[in-house]
């Protein structure tokens, strides 16, 4: 199995000549002003997960996360339009900070597309002994390296107490886990936990019965991905929902554990044993919500949210999204949080590399709607999958009050009664 960093080798042979980049060695005499730096690290460090022997995780205050690792899968015009989308400006002094084989290759590709003064941070985040800025659950947004490391029973950070399942998640029969999945990792089949004619949440009997096969209790460690992780984040609001303490997902998913060219296995792996929940299902009866709760969110937009987190033009009406809903537009009322191209897309809170976008972009177009940390914010979608991953980030980012309006569209739009509107909009001016 190939991984990026091995992509990247062709790269480093051809630096044969001077970087252009000079060296800067102490993050606490950075100028004040007018600079910009560049974190080049896995987001999983940036967002807080310590770096090798390092024995703190996070990044400088304000720092843009831009992983070198990503120039192996983008073309200049492409790495330009994403260096713009991170807030990358380039006539500012810039900063990079990440082991020094990625810096040069970042360094040369700035350099190459017009951002000239660069220089290369040599001290490393872990000896830093200034503020450090992370993620408040940084801890349940996992990295493949930390996967692998509980699997073989390494000493690993903030590792499952109470022992852990690793879960795929997808619809339908497990016809790519069957060829390769993650070792011991089970499967869980989203028809399991959802059901016609809305494809909501199952009763909490059902549910019950799904989480006792997976051998799931309340204080199980569980770490769920997916090759699509709007699937496994459908899963983990659920299993919240549950009143599962410790919820985890694999950053990037699928495709994070493949580039880190970690082995896999074929064939099915099942529960060794059923085992008792331990407390009522469910425990988190607040983490998702009906139509009675959206409607009363949306009778107070000035304290409350109902997001949609649907492309522009499901939002619009332009599309249903999906060929099973007629109805198109929105919920009256509600804001749009942003999406992707499609509904089958989550490109706004996604790297290139399927990892979760920095915290600062998402709460940056969210208060442009009116959507605040402060209030009580439920998330929808479709069916409740692409809002169930953003209500998993929003969870990662320390938001507290928050839910997955489990209907979403499909359910509310197949009420006529329901009121709905359409055409172009925007946030409402404070």
């Amino acid at each position: 199995m190939v991984s990026k960093k091995q992509l990247l080798l062709p790269f480093f042979s051809l630096l044969s000549t001077p970087l252009m980049a000079t060296t800067f060695d102490d993050l606490a005499k950075l100028p004040p002003s007018d600079i910009q730096v560049i974190d080049c690290r896995s987001s999983n460090h940036y967002n807080g997960w310590p770096e090798g022997t390092n024995n703190q995780g996070g990044h400088y205050p304000g720092a843009i996360n831009f992983d070198s690792d990503w120039l192996s899968t983008l073309r200049p015009p492409h790495l330009e339009h994403l260096l713009q989308d991170k807030g990358v400006e380039f006539n500012k002094s810039t900063y990079l900070y990440c082991e020094q084989e990625k810096a040069n290759v970042l360094s040369e590709q700035l350099n190459s597309i017009g951002i000239k003064n660069i220089s290369v941070l040599s001290q490393k985040i872990g000896d830093y002994e200034g503020n450090i800025e992370r993620l408040p659950n940084f801890k349940q947004l996992v990295s493949p390296e930390w996967l692998q490391q509980v699997i073989n029973g390494e000493s690993a950070l903030y590792a499952p107490e109470k022992g852990f399942k690793v879960v795929e998640v997808a619809w339908g029969p497990p016809t790519k886990y069957l060829a390769a999945h993650i070792p011991g990792a089970l499967y869980l089949n989203t028809n399991n936990i959802e059901s016609e004619p809305w494809w909501n949440r199952v009763d909490d009997k059902k549910l019950k019965d799904v989480i006792k096969d997976l051998g799931i209790r309340f204080d199980t460690t569980v770490v769920l991905y997916g090759r699509d992780n709007t699937a496994a984040a459908r899963a983990a609001s659920i299993l919240m929902y549950a009143g599962v303490e410790d919820v985890r997902l694999l950053n990037g998913g699928w495709k994070s554990w493949v580039n880190a060219g970690y082995i896999t296995e074929p064939m099915l792996n099942t529960a060794t044993a059923k085992v008792d929940f331990g407390r009522p299902i469910p425990s988190r009866s607040d983490l998702i919500i009906d139509v009675p709760e959206a409607k009363n969110i949306l009778a107070d937009p000035e304290h409350k949210s109902l997001v949609s987190i649907r492309s522009w033009d499901e939002y619009t009406g332009k599309t249903s999204g999906y060929r099973y809903i007629k109805p198109m537009g929105r919920i009256t009322g509600s804001k749009w949080g942003h999406a992707g191209s499609d509904a089958y897309h989550l490109e706004h809170f996604r790297n290139p590399d399927d990892t979760m976008i920095s915290a600062d972009i998402i709460e940056a177009f969210w208060k442009h709607w009116g959507i605040e940390k402060t209030q009580q914010v439920s998330f929808y979608c479709g069916t409740g999958w692409r809002a169930a991953e953003v209500f998993f980030y929003a969870h990662v980012m320390g938001w507290d009050n928050i839910s997955v309006f489990d209907g979403g569209w499909f359910e509310w739009s197949g009420d006529p009664a329901n009121p709905t509107s359409t055409g172009e909009t925007g946030p409402k001016k404070r």
